[in-house]
């Protein structure tokens, strides 16, 4: 079977034919060439509206369009571009159906470039298959504006937001996913973690949406709060648990560190030394040394070892099936907390009064929605950027980003090249 034939079943445009394919030298590497020429009493479309126009001129000069490699071997189209005297934009340049606007790459080699995107680091996917880190970019970027405008936003009853940093010094982006059961996919990426960007997720999301939001989750972070109750006013707000539990441990080194600090200046053994995470982690993520550390040092009375009995009969909290019965847990926990006279613990506690509606929350939720989620999609997007070695421009990382975790849908072809 010839490779025209092929094509022809593959990859088939109406109004237009394979007519040869050569093996030529062009960038002094073999290309594949395949000639396109236009059938007889074929409709010819206005680039702009599409409208069916009568052939103005033809061009003198021929343009490559790449396509798949075959075989690793480059392949381009090559086809005599003409222009159409459109009723309603005058001369203008013919639509063709496998390239967009003034690009040189036919749409099935976007499609092929973004997949394995997906894949390797940008610059791995122009290497293998002999093309450029721009191409693979112009690539990624097509599909992404294809699938941004023809995904669908409804049947979204649950959503998280959260910041990352981003480049050099304090920069963040703020976050929105929805975390529906079965669907999690990332909705927007904003500049900076402050109100104005959040508001204008909601803005872009619209009230009908908004409206049937059903819970919402996010860190203690004001300004997110302050938005959520503005608008999402009737879904139930729940707070981090991840991060609550985070202050917690930060408390806690806070006290050691001081005291560790001191003993060495009183000249006492420095038992503290190297404890940092025998008090941080979890009893069965510790290492047999660690296991050690930790038994030695609870014999002593002092208060990391208070501050670390605190920490570890909190747990049970996140045990509670019942929020009557979890917000009595708190009530006593919190008075046992404030009574120790170890003040970053006593902050903790001011902090967990302040928003114990919002922590009680994930209760009534009946503990489907959290934070934590969000926080293994924020893994993803660490891998995201340090595959790509970083994106120093913040729209280009927003298009890695949507690609990679917006579950965006893609154009349809009558064969997968890859």
């Amino acid at each position: 079977m010839r490779i025209e034939s092929i094509l022809n079943r593959l990859y088939r445009h109406k109004s237009f034919v394979y007519t040869g394919c050569s093996l030529e030298k062009i960038g002094g590497r073999d290309t594949l060439v395949f000639d396109i020429e236009p059938r007889k009493n074929g409709l010819v479309k206005c680039s702009i509206c599409g409208q069916a126009s009568p052939v103005y001129d033809t061009s003198n000069k021929v343009r490559l369009f790449d396509f798949v490699p075959l075989w690793n071997i480059p392949a381009y189209f090559r086809y005599r571009m003409r222009r159409v005297s459109c009723p309603v934009h005058g001369v203008r340049v013919e639509r063709i159906p496998w390239a967009e606007g003034k690009s040189h790459l036919t749409k099935p080699y976007q499609l092929f470039l973004a997949r394995w995107a997906r894949k390797l680091s940008w610059k791995e996917v122009a290497e293998s298959f002999g093309s450029t880190w721009d191409n693979v970019y112009r690539s990624v970027k097509a599909i992404v504006e294809y699938g941004m405008k023809r995904r669908s936003l409804d049947g979204i009853t649950a959503i998280g937001v959260d910041e990352i940093q981003h480049g050099k010094g304090h920069q963040y982006l703020t976050l929105v996913y929805q975390i529906n059961a079965g669907v999690r996919r990332l909705l927007f990426v904003g500049r900076d973690r402050k109100a104005k960007t959040l508001l204008r997720f909601f803005h872009d999301f619209g009230k009908e949406r908004c409206a049937r939001l059903k819970y919402v989750c996010s860190d203690m972070w004001k300004p997110y709060i302050k938005v959520i109750s503005k608008k999402a006013s009737q879904a139930l707000h729940i707070l981090d648990r991840f991060h609550i539990v985070q202050n917690l441990g930060k408390a806690l080194n806070k006290i050691r560190a001081e005291e560790a600090r001191r003993m060495k200046q009183e000249g006492f053994e420095e038992v503290l030394t190297h404890t940092k995470y025998c008090f941080l982690k979890k009893e069965e993520n510790l290492t047999e040394r660690q296991k050690m550390k930790l038994d030695e040092v609870l014999q002593y009375d002092l208060k990391s070892v208070r501050a670390y009995l605190l920490k570890e009969s909190f747990q049970l909290f996140w045990e509670y099936k019942s929020s009557y019965w979890a917000s009595w847990f708190l009530k006593k926990w919190c008075a046992r907390a404030m009574r120790s006279r170890l003040e970053p613990i006593k902050n903790f506690v001011r902090m967990l009064r302040k928003h114990e509606p919002l922590i009680m929350n994930w209760f009534k939720a009946k503990k489907q929605y959290s934070n934590s989620i969000v926080e293994g999609m924020n893994r993803k997007i660490n891998l995201v950027t340090r595959k790509s070695y970083g994106f120093r421009n913040l729209e280009v990382l927003k298009i890695a980003l949507f690609h990679t975790m917006g579950q965006l849908p893609e154009p349809e072809f009558t064969h997968r090249f890859c």
